[in-house]
């Protein structure tokens, strides 16, 4: 499944190419219940074609209305949906939350195409990027992003947009609580990918949206499954399954590697990594074992829930002494 906003900014560079200008719209904030995270994206043309989401349907017909009237000439506008604060933007949400939503003016020019052509390699996986905006100029500049945290930070005149691949979770072995997993995974918005060579083991199973690869998940790791936004969990009990991922798992860029077991068994396994797989201390350090943030679980549900909070803490940055 292509990443949507992926589609969003190859359709944004085709229409800059073709002399179009563009504005593309970015999801800042949502307060309350939204369907679209952070960092969201919708690209328009000045005739009304479009690409993209920013709250399910809630505003999207309003702003292209606008966009259309020609209400947005400026670089750069701010504009809040949902509470009645922007003179702009009278609509209520029927989900009752609130939007804060970026409205860029992009020129069919270079500058602007060779920006697009930086976040769609990002989008696609090649890097991982920040994207500063200056308020209130639109000012923009690119920088590599090496770190986890939200998607947005705003300063006072500053806009900081992480811009990366869809997250994905890939899944090395198929368990119990690895189909929880998956299943709470994507409704947080993950690709799920589901690596298991045992023909005897996905007999049966059903993960709508999963895709399924009967592999070793070691072999996909090495062969270019995994980029800067992948996690990766082990969830087996199969030393033959885990070990291996887990080595692989650490020579690439993911930013969780974790794998599931109990203190006794994971500090077999880091004594088999290093004995076996050659890691040192330094890849060792990038494997979370036992998996999960420590809620007391027990069933496979509870346990998923304890490894998807610790990813997600991972994923926007934040230490497990501040939770």
């Amino acid at each position: 499944m292509q990443h949507l906003d992926l589609q969003v900014i190859r359709r944004a560079l085709e229409w800059s190419r073709a002399g179009q200008r563009v504005w593309l719209c970015t999801v800042l904030g949502t307060y309350g219940s939204a369907p679209r995270a952070p960092g969201s994206l919708l690209a328009a043309t000045a005739s009304g074609e479009w690409i993209g989401s920013l709250s399910g349907g809630c505003v999207e017909d309003e702003l292209l209305e606008q966009l259309v009237a020609g209400t947005f000439p400026e670089p750069l506008y701010l504009l809040r949906y949902g509470d009645g604060s922007d003179p702009r933007s009278q609509i209520s949400l029927p989900c009752g939350g609130v939007l804060e939503v970026l409205v860029e003016n992009l020129p069919a020019d270079c500058e602007v195409q060779a920006h697009l052509r930086e976040l769609e390699g990002a989008l696609a996986g090649q890097r991982r990027l920040i994207r500063e905006v200056a308020l209130p100029t639109g000012e923009r500049r690119l920088l590599t992003d090496s770190a986890q945290g939200p998607k947005v930070e705003r300063q006072p005149h500053l806009l900081r947009l992480r811009v990366g691949a869809a997250q994905r979770l890939l899944l090395a072995g198929y368990s119990s609580v690895a189909h929880v997993c998956a299943e709470f995974a994507q409704s947080l918005g993950f690709e799920v990918v589901l690596c298991d060579p045992r023909d005897e083991v996905l007999q049966g199973v059903e993960l709508p949206g999963v895709e399924i690869r009967r592999e070793l998940p070691s072999e996909v790791i090495r062969l270019g499954g995994c980029h800067a936004d992948t996690a990766v969990v082990a969830l087996t009990h199969d030393p033959r399954i885990d070990d291996l991922a887990m080595i692989e798992a650490v020579r690439t860029e993911a930013f969780y590697i974790g794998v599931m077991g109990s203190m006794v068994t994971s500090a077999k396994r880091f004594e088999r990594l290093r004995r076996v797989g050659g890691l040192d201390d330094a890849a060792l350090a990038r494997i979370i074992a036992p998996i999960g943030l420590n809620l007391g679980s027990k069933t496979p549900a509870e346990i998923a829930l304890a490894v998807l909070a610790d990813i997600l803490r991972v994923r926007n940055g934040l230490p497990r002494d501040a939770l």
